[in-house]
């Protein structure tokens, strides 16, 4: 993770919904707290138990937390962009990561340290309330995922995927390694590999290497389970994203 130059020039243009929903003045003092930083595809951020000594909202690029256990593969559970961020757990006096955080796209993010984040919620109600509902929104999105993963069959969950994906690159192509595809679906190669076929055989994707390009973004957005709606509502209600 890279620290970026020059990055004085870019602040007003900062495209990251927690902070720009701020008030003004809230929102440059958390901006001249923060540093950027450059995070490259497949790079961790964190492992599950170390100290939260940093929190990130990213500007471009995306996250995707991953749950592990011991006798079975991991499991991606939630993703976060440009939406909101990563430590938001930190304003309910959490000081260790739950998850395993690696980029899923690389891009760019504004990082701040735990104890200048912790000033700053004292010092702004309105940050405050903003990561308490972005937490909140968050445990949903844990939740819909379990749910998700037990109700829907593949291909459902791969469109799903696919477009809050989509939302955070900001693009019709983008980079997605077979790693992340296991993640996401919790299944055995061959699943994987079925459930890409379905979509790309149904014209609503193109997958090429290690990207994928969405071909027909309304044929995805009825070939995904319930649960994208339901997630983009619930952010649209708590958030007003």
């Amino acid at each position: 993770m890279q620290p970026l130059s020059l990055w004085s020039t870019a602040i007003p243009a900062i495209d990251n919904q927690l902070i720009n929903r701020l008030p003004a003045s809230d929102q440059r003092q958390l901006v001249a707290a923060c540093e950027p930083v450059q995070w490259r595809l497949s790079e961790v951020v964190c492992e599950p138990g170390s100290p939260v000594q940093h929190a990130y909202f990213p500007v471009s690029g995306f996250l995707s937390l991953v749950a592990e256990v011991a006798s079975g593969p991991r499991l991606e559970v939630g993703m976060v962009g440009r939406e909101g961020m990563l430590g938001a757990e930190l304003s309910l006096g959490v000081q260790h990561w739950p998850f395993h955080v690696l980029v899923q796209g690389a891009g760019e993010a504004l990082r701040i340290s735990a104890a200048a984040l912790t000033l700053e919620m004292a010092r702004s109600t309105a940050l405050q309330r903003a990561l308490h509902r972005y937490t909140g929104v968050t445990m949903s999105q844990l939740a819909t995922s379990t749910v998700c993963l037990r109700l829907h069959p593949a291909s459902a969950r791969l469109a799903r995927w696919m477009l809050m994906s989509q939302d955070r690159a900001q693009a019709q192509r983008f980079a997605v390694t077979a790693a992340f595809l296991a993640y996401m679906l919790g299944e055995p190669r061959h699943g994987v590999a079925n459930a890409v076929s379905d979509l790309q055989q149904r014209r609503l994707i193109e997958r090429q290497g290690d990207t994928v390009a969405v071909i027909d973004r309304a044929g995805l957005e009825s070939a995904a389970c319930s649960c994208y709606q339901a997630e983009r509502t619930h952010y649209q209600h708590h958030l007003g994203l």
